[in-house]
């Protein structure tokens, strides 16, 4: 990667996928159709962030607040993550990426909660990429969880930033150094809002079923010349 400065490159990526709906009605499809498009460049991105040497890869898959889209484009979401469970895990397996799951994946039901459950021991020794699935997943869910966790275990004395993020769902996995909004919106949607607190934006006008790897390597190029401050001045 042409101009890349290593010294300064994000070891973990979050990525909101917007747009496969609007994708597909531009094209006068179902939206269920971008959906299945957006499956396809979600193959793109993990190889070629798997080949720029990321070591973690969040995508933003389903949202706490995408159960009010119609039941059918729902029922069809279900399926897309039931065929993508069950015919990409040995994929993925075999390049060395790791899979696993942030949010309340059990809504979706058993089988694929069993099939998550599955991939996520299938993959857990592997070290390449970490990718994490974002299912049925709210930024501010995810603290109201740990607090409550928290409430339960009946912690003493004044409450940490550390005790706090130590009960997230996903406390082994690094803060996200980049996040990227596909889809035209200026927006984070309830996403890693804990986690994202010293993170780098980058938006791009490009519903996510058109996001691919040269895109990614462009917004990681553009993270690279950046400088971060961490609130120093």
């Amino acid at each position: 990667m042409a101009d890349k400065d290593d010294r300064n490159f994000p070891g973990h990526i979050g990525i909101i996928m917007d747009g496969n709906g609007r994708w597909a009605e531009k094209r006068g499809l179902a939206r269920i159709i971008g959906h299945r498009a957006g499956m396809k460049a979600v193959e793109e991105i993990v190889d070629r962030a798997s080949g720029l040497g990321i070591k973690y890869l969040s995508l933003y898959a389903f949202s706490t607040e995408n159960w009010r889209r119609t039941p059918i484009e729902i029922d069809g979401l279900r399926e897309l993550f039931r065929i993508y469970l069950m015919n990409k895990v040995e994929k993925m397996r075999s390049r060395g990426v790791r899979i696993r799951f942030a949010g309340r994946v059990d809504a979706f039901g058993p089988d694929i909660t069993k099939s998550a459950r599955d991939a996520e021991e299938y993959t857990k020794n592997n070290a390449k990429l970490t990718v994490v699935f974002c299912v049925n997943y709210g930024g501010r869910q995810e603290i109201v969880d740990a607090v409550n966790n928290l409430l339960s275990e009946r912690v003493e004395g004044p409450v940490t930033e550390e005790a706090l993020r130590s009960r997230m769902y996903l406390p082994d996995v690094p803060d996200p150094d980049l996040l990227i909004r596909t889809g035209g919106e200026l927006r984070m949607s309830n996403f890693l809002l804990w986690e994202s607190a010293y993170s780098e934006y980058y938006f791009t006008d490009m519903y996510w079923p058109d996001f691919n790897g040269e895109e990614l390597e462009k917004a990681v190029l553009d993270y690279s010349r950046r400088e971060r401050r961490y609130g120093v001045a």
